[in-house]
């Protein structure tokens, strides 16, 4: 198509499109990245639509197309979809879906490799020798591969090819991702496994290569408690898919943390798929999104970010764990990227599989209303029991000062480990202590730059915020009042557990896992191997145990302080609580012997901790509902919050004071505040929230709309971020 005139979406906090002339001869197409000019610099956009004829002879030119796939129609769907529906400025929802010539290092170690010259070498020796007969064949080798399959050191082969005895070749640099294969030998699902991937491939819209009908597409949940193998369902129908010539997005919550996925992955299809996450390199990043604009990489595994790569053929969507509060994006761009999943693949008349043993409350109704299926999987794989979960009331047990464990627990884990069974302690807090205070002036330590506690860290010797990241020494004297030997750490975090694990159980292998740890994922990859292999006799850990990993070994779980969510403003903190618990409970039992879970709690008697010992989750989920709907919450009514922050304290309070004044909300809506926010200062910003709260027909993104450009428009350091259907309440 040829105009004179390409509107130009360019990547920044800018909601329209710059208009440009298009060149004569410089053939231009709507999705195309192109480069104009913008001020004095030069820099990125897409086109989002082209006219015919001219829109004035001051217009600047576009001075470049960029060789690019460009961005198809249904992503650019997707970025103005999430635009209104998050009232993002619509450049910045493109930010996350373009890729800029500039994002991150573009190199890449080069691959070398060696052959056989046919020249003798000046000297023979018996190493030599061995090199050479295994070079014979005149293939081309790593140098590494070569030294090795020689037995050798690799100054041998160094020598040899100094000698030129050998050459040097340039290989073609490694794949991104190996091509998965549908029919890999893989074990054979049970009964109610192949009945469920069944009904997941009857809604992949693609028919299948021998002529049959297609599917619908849609939205299925699929439901099925710990260790009812969910995950080899789904691949069944990401198998298919192949089949059928269409590719796969699996997003996961964390992908950092998820080796033992990509190992089942390969289990089944061979090699591991393409991954994509924040830790990918740049000239990675481009060659994985090269692939997948082509087609070429079939299966794409990754955080959320990879909902917006350049799918040529987008068949299927699985969101793993689908309840994660990880999917949520609370900066720049608020998005749920398991809502945005389902909306890129209706764009993409793609299916969707969202899985999890604990749905959240918004999928459970989805599924009750008839608008997404729903499959069901009520029973452990192989016949295995769910554990046993018993209630230790902390009322009732008598425990010394200063430690945290119960003489029940402590009994329940001599026993397991003296069986050489695994135990597993789990505790939500990071650090060795979440506050440190003065004994002699009652001084508390908190963060210069946020309204938190400062969290005692052991392992590092310092107090760090969870929320900014500040860290400091912890100091020997009181900077209040300069005494020494006085402070005291209140409160447990995991470390203060393993502490008292190593002086409670001192012959036994502890492992301790949180995200904070030194050494990053790849440490945290490696004891998570560890403790799969049975290399370890009690784990002690924070909710990353709780991701879906497979400890075949494990048969205790000891939930500490079960009660720590239920006591938030949250509405959601029931059903976080549930989820939470009912996850970490399942890791116990997942081998060959049965598993048991003792949860330690001030509050035997809480629904949420009564619907887990009795197993009774159903009851729990109509309890929950039903609350939600006497009170209008979500999924029967529609939340957004507008979060004003400021540098002084003042300003942010008086522009959300303004806002307020001029709500005026229709019937139906309602606005509350402004209110200090709970955590009322983050990195040196004050913080007020308002609350917008509507019944389910309102369109709330309208309302907004209206009330912000009727609202005062934020001066010097105020700022105003829009939350819909917010996750946090903080």
């Amino acid at each position: 198509m040829s105009a004179a005139t390409a509107d130009v979406l360019i990547p920044l906090a800018l909601d329209t499109a710059y208009s440009y002339a298009v060149p004569a001869g410089l053939d231009l197409a709507e999705g195309d990245v192109v480069q104009i000019p913008l001020g004095p610099r030069e820099t990125v956009g897409v086109v989002w639509s082209l006219r015919e004829g001219a829109s004035g002879g001051n217009l600047k030119r576009v001075s470049a197309k960029i060789a690019d796939a460009g961005m198809k129609p249904p992503l650019r769907r997707l970025v103005d979809w999430i635009a209104r529906y998050t009232l993002a400025p619509k450049g910045l929802a493109l930010a996350m879906a373009l890729r800029l010539p500039d994002e991150g290092p573009r190199t890449e170690v080069a691959r070398i490799g060696v052959r056989a010259t046919g020249m003798p070498p000046s000297r023979a020796t018996p190493a030599r020798a061995k090199v050479l007969a295994v070079a014979a064949d005149g293939a081309v080798r790593g140098k590494r591969a070569l030294s090795l399959e020689a037995g050798v050191s690799a100054s041998v082969v160094d020598g040899l090819i100094d000698d030129g005895v050998l050459e040097t070749v340039a290989l073609a640099p490694e794949p991104v991702a190996e091509r998965p294969d549908p029919d890999h030998p893989h074990a054979v699902l049970s009964g109610p496994q192949a009945e469920a991937a069944r009904a997941l491939i009857a809604t992949l819209t693609v028919p299948p290569r021998d002529g049959g009908p297609a599917g619908e597409g849609g939205v299925t949940l699929l439901e099925g408690v710990t260790g009812s193998g969910k995950t080899e369902v789904y691949f069944e129908a990401v198998a298919e898919a192949m089949r059928r010539g269409v590719q796969s997005l699996v997003l996961m919550p964390e992908i950092a943390l998820t080796a033992q996925f990509l190992d089942r992955f390969a289990a089944r299809f061979g090699v591991r798929p393409a991954a994509w996450h924040s830790g990918v390199g740049g000239r990675r990043r481009e060659r994985i999104r090269a692939g997948v604009a082509a087609g070429e990489i079939p299966v794409v595994v990754g955080a959320r970010s990879a909902l917006f790569l350049p799918f040529g053929t987008l068949g299927l969507i699985v969101v793993d764990e689908e309840h994660e509060a990880a999917y949520k994006q609370e900066d720049g761009v608020c998005y749920h990227a398991r809502d945005m999943a389902v909306v890129r693949a209706k764009l993409e008349n793609a299916a969707v599989v969202l899985a999890s043993a604990t749905p959240s409350i918004e999928t459970r109704v989805n599924a009750a209303r008839g608008r997404y299926r729903r499959v069901v999987m009520p029973e452990r794989f192989g016949g295995r029991r769910l554990p046993e979960i018993q209630a230790i009331d902390m009322r009732r047990e008598t425990i010394p000062r200063g430690r945290y464990l119960s003489p029940s627990l402590t009994a329940a884990v001599a026993e397991t480990n003296g069986r050489g069974e695994q135990a597993l302690l789990f505790l939500n807090r990071r650090g060795y202590a979440p506050l440190t205070l003065c004994r002699a002036c009652g001084h508390r330590y908190q963060c210069p730059n946020c309204s938190t506690w400062l969290v005692e860290h052991r392992f590092r010797r310092a107090l760090v915020c969870h929320h900014c990241g500040h860290a400091e020494r912890r100091p020997e004297a009181c900077v209040a009042c300069g005494t020494f030997d006085n402070l005291t750490a209140c409160g447990p975090g995991v470390e203060r557990i393993a502490e008292e694990v190593a002086a409670t159980f001192p012959d036994r292998r502890v492992i301790v896992l949180s995200s904070d740890f030194p050494g990053g994922a790849e440490r945290l990859r490696a004891e998570l191997q560890t403790v799969a292999e049975g290399g370890c006799d009690i784990v002690v850990g924070t909710q990353l145990v709780a991701k879906g990993h497979n400890f075949p070994h494990l048969t205790l779980v000891g939930v500490l302080d079960a009660d720590i969510g239920l006591a938030s403003g949250d509405p959601r903190a029931a059903e976080r609580t549930f989820q939470l618990l009912q996850q970490v409970t399942g890791r116990a039992g997942r081998g060959e012997k049965p598993g048991r879970a003792l949860v330690q709690t001030y509050q035997p008697e809480h629904p949420v901790i009564a619907a887990l010992i009795s197993g009774d989750a159903e009851r729990f989920y109509e309890e929950e509902t039903a609350a939600r709907e006497v009170a209008g919450l979500p999924p029967f009514g529609r939340l957004a919050a507008l979060i004003v922050s400021a540098a002084e304290r003042e300003a942010a309070e008086a522009h959300g004071r303004a806002l307020a004044q001029v709500a005026d909300p229709p019937p139906g809506v309602m606005v509350l505040g402004p209110a200090e926010a709970p955590l009322a200062l983050v990195r040196g910003r004050h913080r007020f929230r308002l609350l917008v709260k509507t019944e389910r027909e309102i369109d709330i993104q309208s309302y907004l709309r209206d009330w912000l450009a009727r609202g005062p428009k934020p001066r010097g350091s105020v700022r105003v971020g829009i939350d819909v259907d917010p996750q946090s309440f903080l």
